[in-house]
């Protein structure tokens, strides 16, 4: 994992899933059900530990990614947070008028308890599986602050950036300094890669998408490699077509989480061929399984030939995956090699 990370292109690409640790393992559902809430699951490190090495064990990927939530970080600097089962997070909003509400730092204990569970996985974790810590992206985190939630467009955020850009600045600046100090703190307990989901980047028009997601992204990536040189970092800025090329621009030494609309040959004329690349099944195909998921396999592998290629989904794994479809995805990329 951490080869590719840095440039080099092998025969058998190493494999992880996007959301490999949750509601698809029955383990996961056992442990759930009697952690009470979802943020007592991301709170404890005993916990968060344990279900972030569930799918190792199970499945023995090549990367295991910290099980806790992009949300985590406004709810260390203040904000309300609750899961509804169901209906997803409930977070406290922000608007122009009360942005400043936001509290100048992480709250220690909060993002303690996620680096003790980062350094938990480290000493848990055989050697060869690279673990990942994570955040979202400024920009993404900024549309569930401003909408209280998750939004199906995203309205609220957009509004607020157009007729008050200067107030959501702050906001994104707020963020971008957070998201820092996290992955910080990701990386000193133990993380060896940490990745960024701008899960709803794409929907942002050009001038908009390198004001709110380019800019903020690069600047959490050029601070950390300050702080932490040579740390290889995956950006995702998912449904960015062909302003990934402004991405590798922007950044042009991180690997690119690539989601599942994204076709080889585009990619091979926006990126250069050094560029790594993550990605990327479309989790409905895994879901299906049999010889359409033995196809698209073979197809992503002989597609991304040659260059440096992490497997992964183009996006979350969902709930009702059959785990023999994920053990065939596994067993088809290593007996292949």
């Amino acid at each position: 994992m951490l080869d590719v990370l840095h440039g080099k292109a092998l025969a058998r690409p190493p494999v992880w899933l996007m959301r490999q640790a949750g509601r698809y393992l029955p383990e996961y559902r056992e442990l759930r059900a009697r952690a009470g809430s979802f943020l007592d699951l991301c709170y404890s490190p005993e916990l968060a530990a344990e279900v972030t090495l569930q799918p190792i064990r199970r499945f023995g990927f090549d990367a295991a990614i910290l099980f806790s939530d992009i949300l985590i970080i406004p709810h260390a600097l203040g904000l309300g947070l609750t899961f509804a089962e169901g209906e997803g997070p409930k977070l406290e909003t922000l608007d122009a008028g009360t942005v400043d509400r936001l509290a100048p730092a992480l709250d220690p204990e909060k993002c303690g308890r996620v680096y003790a569970a980062v350094r938990r996985v480290r000493s848990a974790l055989p050697a060869e599986t690279t673990l990942i810590g994570f955040v979202g992206g400024p920009w993404t985190v900024a549309t569930y602050i401003a909408a209280g939630g998750s939004s199906s467009d995203h309205a609220e955020a957009r509004l607020w950036a157009l007729g008050d850009p200067e107030s959501f600045a702050r906001l994104i600046e707020r963020l971008v300094d957070a998201s820092v100090a996290h992955l910080s703190g990701q990386i000193e307990a133990g993380a060896e890669a940490v990745q960024i989901f701008d899960s709803w980047a794409g929907e942002l028009p050009e001038s908009e998408f390198l004001r709110w997601c380019v800019g903020p992204v690069s600047e959490i990536v050029r601070r950390l490699r300050h702080k932490h040189p040579g740390i290889p970092v995956i950006v995702f800025p998912r449904a960015a077509g062909t302003k990934l090329a402004a991405v590798a621009a922007a950044m042009p030494d991180v690997a690119l989480g690539l989601d599942t609309a994204e076709s080889p040959e585009g990619v091979g004329r926006l990126l250069l061929a050094s560029t790594p690349v993550q990605g990327n099944l479309d989790p409905l195909v895994l879901i299906r399984g049999g010889a359409a998921l033995d196809r698209e396999i073979d197809r992503i592998r002989s597609a991304f030939a040659g260059r440096p290629h992490i497997f992964n989904l183009g996006h979350g794994i969902k709930p009702q995956t059959p785990i023999a479809h994920v053990e065939r995805l596994v067993a088809r990329l290593r007996e292949s090699a």
